[in-house]
């Protein structure tokens, strides 16, 4: 196929460029590299904020390799009379950043510098996308540089004006985590051509390493013991937590080999499915049939096929009326719950009392071939039907039959002989794992200025008008505006939430308050989102007047006396500089802008392996006694995974692998547990199939990844711990295998330095209530789009996930962010305890040695601080020893779960307003809530500070412990042999610095200080 794939650059401008010539201006042009071509811009005379307005194209040689390409973008100043080129800054932008036409805008870019000693100022504007488009020619070769040196030139590639007036209709998922490369569709079906696209399953399966056939037991010997996980040692982060609350570290043989200490060790080649164990199954194919005999006196059949394995049954849809059907449906069986050696598959003829038996196939189980992937799938055959008795009947029938392991790509969408449900018609689709894509959120920014010409009927009072802005289920009010005339004016800025795709139009009414209960519409407008422009950065949007729409009849006459419609100024935008927070912030999972051309590479990869869950509680019961439908969910950033629900189970094993992105290790991973209850018979569903019933919580875990150490797979058993009105329950215990890579080292630690939101959050920060209301808009719209999915992930599910209702007051957390902030402050206590034994001489020795360490210090101030940071230094040496080997998990005595009080329990789950009391009862109480909620999060967010200075030296962050060490022993080498007057000076004047040299971003330190971990992941 040929490639059409180019890169297109718009140069549009540069702002505030560095002076060069005797004048105080520049000669500025742009040159772009890319892919080994070099095309340059004419050169603007004497002007420091030039505009060119020219567009260059590239063609792009690999479309593989497109994300590790970068583009160059040089800016020089041309000097005519030496016959030379200064530099005057460059951008550099990754090939991860590249989008279609349809989403590129203009951003700006600072320039950056060639070496240290360059002087650099300004930014340079371009827009940058990949298009497909073969009516594109590429750019013409670039000039000589002597040719520069002449008079400019006009623009040598300007911009066709209808050349992409219409949309590319592919549609891009450019929120997925691990495809996060968005291009158009010639160049995804040359992607998928090299690497193939499953599109169901909960991963794509990567090859495993399956042993050799001697290996795989056969006939009465194919049932296998699972192996048992050997239990190494028991964690806690606390002393007084419960034994059967500690986390227990696990050595189990997994598809790489066993692991020992974080350490695999390998016996054979490991795959890239390796952090789970190797599980065998039975996979058969059903394709099709043809020349089947008719069975009634219609000569009509209603076929399907049984596939019959020692106790399993397995059935296929049947078709009406069809004599060569086509299933295509594929049965996985366990090899270690299988106890039969002869696989029967039958072809039925459905009828309403007995169906009828057409004919079936036999297989030895001992003469199944064995599949390695990533081996070609094997090819299915054509197989001729015998009876019951071993004769050969007419028709034949298409399969294929063979013994792969999880890693085989027909796994995600196979029938589970494990997983079927009690009514496989009903809730087939509700026990699949798959893979959801978040919907990709952005910040809609309202500015309402003013409105003219709006007719109120009622001309015997004073008009009450307001605006009320309106996005599916989002409604904000402005506050009330009076005016004698039929102008109306109100300033106002709002922010709501719109998910990709637009769905949804933002309605914008203008309405008259007669009274509390009757507001009367006076005029109205869509606007599609669509229509919006999208911003990444700081910059002024320009107002629009948009005309509203009378929605009833007015008076003939006063049409007459109005001489213009009328109109509101609005000013819009799509902000996609921000984060979108759909979770707590203190439990992120994804800190990155909605726009994709501010993304960097990822740092690392983040693998989870879900192995099975142990001790299970019954959450139902069926048939007399207690079962379980467990499914585990995993979030993080943009990206849910759902397992499948092995049914009627309270040991259920899923080993499952799944790999995530990382940008950032300050995020959180975050893993729940449920009971599916949707598996339910007819009359308890609704239209649709779903049930009326929640799926039940069996609990949840967050592991922050910055606690991890890189390349080591830590295999824990999680407790599950939920909370109920009746106190704290242990529901079972999860087995995970956890590994995180870091992809670069220099990366991961320049991460530290930036700031821990994108910078629109510093530039216009939003307020903790716009915050809290923005979050629940978008938790309730990813909710209501993965409800969506088919299976669905149900309400209840993205809630609990994402923490929805964590902000609410509760009694028990605000006492346990009490005592940790008591527990932060216990250090300082502890030495003014120790300063005040030592005035009161309890021990001589110890005060002798302070008054001649003081003594010292007076007499030699320079060794203040070389000594504390020396002193730490080796605090954090010491510690070292005795440094964290396992993930935070969750602590009940750390959340004081154990010891709350049934009436704050009661308090903790009753719904919000409360159902409790009388009126004024529960006017008051709902106020009481909402102040002490606020309370509770400044006390936490105090803590965590506190908390975050003790993991300076206790390695609970590897990295960041790392850094500050060697940080304390270069700063007490500098401060040691820098005298400290010098230090007092260079201080006083850093603080009192000019404002040119000051940043509106954090400094380093502050940006390195709000990534240090917290014992936040640690509350229940």
């Amino acid at each position: 196929m040929m490639n059409n794939l180019k890169l297109g650059v718009e140069v549009v401008s540069a702002h505030d460029l560095m002076p060069k010539d005797s004048e105080g201006a520049a000669n500025a042009y742009v040159e772009l590299h890319f892919d080994r071509q070099r095309f340059h811009t004419t050169v603007k005379d004497r002007d420091l904020n030039p505009y060119w307005n020219e567009s260059f194209y590239f063609n792009v040689s690999d479309p593989a390799s497109l994300p590790e390409m970068t583009l160059e973008a040089w800016v020089y100043h041309v000097d005519r009379v030496k016959n030379s080129k200064s530099f005057l800054g460059k951008v550099r932008i990754a090939g991860t950043s590249f989008v279609n036409i349809s989403d590129a805008t203009v951003l700006h870019y600072l320039l950056e510098k060639r070496g240290i000693f360059s002087r650099v100022k300004g930014e340079l504007g371009l827009k940058v996308f990949l298009t497909d488009d073969p009516t594109v020619r590429i750019s013409d070769p670039v000039t000589e540089f002597d040719n520069l040196m002449s008079t400019p030139s006009e623009a040598s590639n300007p911009i066709r004006e209808n050349q992409y007036t219409t949309n590319i209709p592919t549609r891009a998922f450019q929120h997925l985590p691990r495809d996060n490369h968005t291009f158009p569709q010639q160049y995804q079906q040359q992607m998928q051509q090299q690497q193939p696209y499953y599109t169901s399953g909960s991963m794509p399966p990567p090859p495993l390493e399956v042993p050799g056939p001697s290996q795989y037991p056969t006939g009465d010997n194919m049932r296998q013991e699972p192996p048992q996980p050997s239990i190494l040692r028991m964690f806690s982060s606390s002393g007084q937590q419960p034994i059967d609350y500690q986390l227990k570290e696990t050595s189990p043989t997994l598809g790489g080999g066993q692991v020992v200490g974080g350490r695999v060790i390998s016996r054979n080649k490991p795959g890239t499915y390796d952090l789970v164990e190797q599980m065998l199954y039975l996979f058969i194919r059903v394709v099709k049939a043809r020349d089947l005999p008719a069975m009634d006196v219609t000569d009509s059949l209603d076929t399907y096929v049984e596939v019959k394995l020692g106790n399993y049954e397995l059935k296929t849809r049947y078709f009406n009326e069809n004599s060569r059907p086509e299933w295509d449906e594929v049965f996985a069986f366990p090899r270690e719950r299988v106890q039969a050696s002869v696989l029967e598959v039958r072809v039925k003829d459905k009828d309403l009392l007995v169906d009828d038996f057409v004919g079936r196939v036999l297989f030895d189980l001992s003469e199944v071939p064995i599949r390695v992937s990533p081996d070609s799938p094997l090819a299915p055959e054509w197989y001729c039907l015998q009876d019951k008795d071993g004769d050969k009947k007419k028709g034949e029938v298409m399969l294929a039959v063979w013994i792969g392991t999880q890693a085989d790509e027909a796994f995600p969408s196979a029938h589970h002989a494990d997983s079927i449900p009690i009514d496989p018609s009903i809730a087939s689709t509700h026990i699949r794992g798959k893979v959801y894509p978040a919907p990709r959120l952005w910040y809609l920014r309202v500015g309402v200025i003013e409105a003219q010409d709006v007719f109120v009927p009622e001309k015997t009072r004073l008009p009450e008008v307001f605006v009320k802005l309106r996005l599916g289920n989002q409604i904000i009010p402005t506050r009330v505006a009076q005016s004698r005339n039929a102008n109306f004016q109100w300033n106002e800025e709002h922010m709501l939430v719109a998910a990709e795709p637009f769905e949804e139009d933002l309605t914008i009414t203008i309405e008259d308050r007669h009274n509390v209960s009757k507001d009367e519409v006076l005029g109205y407008v869509h606007i599609p989102l669509s229509q919006v422009p999208k911003r990444g950065e700081d910059r002024m949007v320009r107002p629009q007047w948009h005309p509203l729409k009378r929605q009833a009849l007015i008076d003939l006459d006063q049409l007459k006396e109005d001489k213009f419609s009328s109109r509101i100024h609005l000013k819009l935008s799509l902000d996609g500089g921000y984060h979108v927070l759909d979770e707590a912030t203190q439990y992120a999972s994804d800190l990155r802008p909605t726009m994709k051309q501010l993304w960097k590479p990822p740092i690392g990869v983040l693998e989870l392996g879900i192995l099975n869950i142990n001790g299970l509680h019954p959450m139902k019961t069926r048939n007399g006694r207690g079962t379980c439908d467990a499914y585990c969910v995993a979030k993080y950033g943009q990206k849910w995974v759902r397992t499948r629900t092995i049914v009627d189970n309270l040991g259920p094993r899923f080993n499952e692998q799944y790999t995530w992105d990382v940008h950032d290790h300050a995020t959180v991973l975050t893993v729940g547990v449920f009971d599916n209850c949707q598996l339910a018979e007819k009359s308890l569903t609704n239209s649709d199939g779903h049930s009326h019933h929640k799926d039940h919580i069996i609990g949840k875990l967050r592991i922050r990844l910055s606690t991890l150490e890189a390349g080591r797979v830590y295999t824990h058993t999680y407790p599950l711990l939920v909370l109920h009105g009746s106190g704290v329950k242990k529901m079972g215990e999860l087995h995970l295998a956890i590994r995180f890579t870091v992809t670069s080292l220099v990366n991961s630690l320049y991460v530290y330095t930036r700031p821990l939101l994108p910078k629109m959050h510093y530039l216009q920060p939003l307020s903790m209530m716009q915050q809290d209301r923005l979050r629940l808009f978008a938790v309730q719209i990813v909710a209501q789009r993965l409800s969506r999915a088919e299976p669905p992930l149900r309400k209840e599910v993205v809630e609990f996930m994402s923490d929805a209702h964590v902000h609410l007051f509760s009694m028990r957390r605000s006492k346990a962010n009490f005592f940790r902030l008591t527990s932060v402050l216990s250090g300082p206590i502890a030495v003014s305890r120790w300063f005040s034994e030592v005035c009161a001489w309890k021990n001589p020795v110890t005060t002798v040695l302070v008054h001649v360490l003081h003594v010292m210090l007076v007499c030699y101030p320079e060794l203040i601080l070389p000594t504390i940071f020396l002193y730490m230094f080796l605090i954090g040496l010491w510690n070292y020893r005795y440094r964290p080997r396992y993930p935070p998990h969750m602590n009940t005595k750390l959340s004081h779960a154990d010891s709350a009080h049934p009436d704050e329990l009661d308090e903790e789950f009753d719904t919000f307003p409360t159902s409790r009391g009388l009126e004024l009862i529960r006017i008051r109480y709902d106020r009481l809530r909402s102040v002490a909620g606020r309370v509770q999060t400044v006390v936490g967010d105090v803590a965590t500070q506190g908390e975050r200075i003790q993991s300076l030296l206790s390695w609970r962050d590897p990295r960041a412990t790392a850094v500050f060490l060697l940080f304390c022993i270069i700063a007490a080498i500098t401060l040691y042999a820098t005298p400290p007057q010098v230090l007092i000076v260079l201080s006083g004047f850093y603080m009192m610095r000019h404002p040119r040299f000051r940043r509106r971003l954090p400094s380093v330190p502050m940006n390195f200080f709000r990534r240090l971990p917290a014992r936040t992941d640690s509350l229940l």
